[in-house]
């Protein structure tokens, strides 16, 4: 079943790659009394997440952090090492986005968000998406329902609906 807004989002470990390489985070202590805008992708440097997606909450990322946003993370089905390297290309990481890698997919699985792309060699893969969740609890939820696309789930999609 897809997760909805309303609903309080299931515990997961991500990667993170921090000062000493790999890092796991926990969504559960990420989250706990705090503003969080998550958004995902279906993969680093495919065509739409790297020339759209992520770009629309580089541009954005102070205008949430004026509405109280205390992070901003980008959630994404490839290994840490892919998601560091494609933070430092795309500026995520110099904006202060947060890159977290669901390497198996298990975040993306328990809000129903995974679907496969055999033809395009994407296994195990996130829909697009972005929600505001407030201490863990989904608040703003806004998936995208076309492929190749970022309309709903751009930055300046969810900012408008704030």
């Amino acid at each position: 079943m897809t997760i909805s807004q309303g609903a309080t989002l299931p515990d997961a470990t991500l990667v993170e790659f921090g000062a000493e390489g790999p890092t796991p985070v926990q969504m559960s202590a990420k989250l706990k009394g705090r503003k969080v805008v998550v958004f995902a992708v279906p993969g680093a440097f495919t065509p739409t997440c790297h020339s759209a997606h992520v770009p629309s909450f580089v541009r954005t990322k102070d205008q949430f952090d004026a509405k109280g946003v205390d992070e901003v993370i980008c959630v994404s089905c490839n290994d840490p090492f892919v998601m560091k390297a494609w933070g430092e290309a795309t500026g995520a990481t110099e904006a202060g986005i947060t890159m977290l890698a669901d390497a198996s997919s298990e975040f993306t699985k328990a809000i129903g968000m995974e679907f496969d792309a055999a033809g395009a060699g994407l296994m195990s893969r996130s829909k697009r998406y972005a929600m505001l969740v407030d201490d863990g609890k989904v608040t703003l939820w806004q998936p995208e329902e076309g492929t190749g696309v970022c309309e709903t789930s751009g930055g300046e999609a969810l900012l408008a609906n704030m």
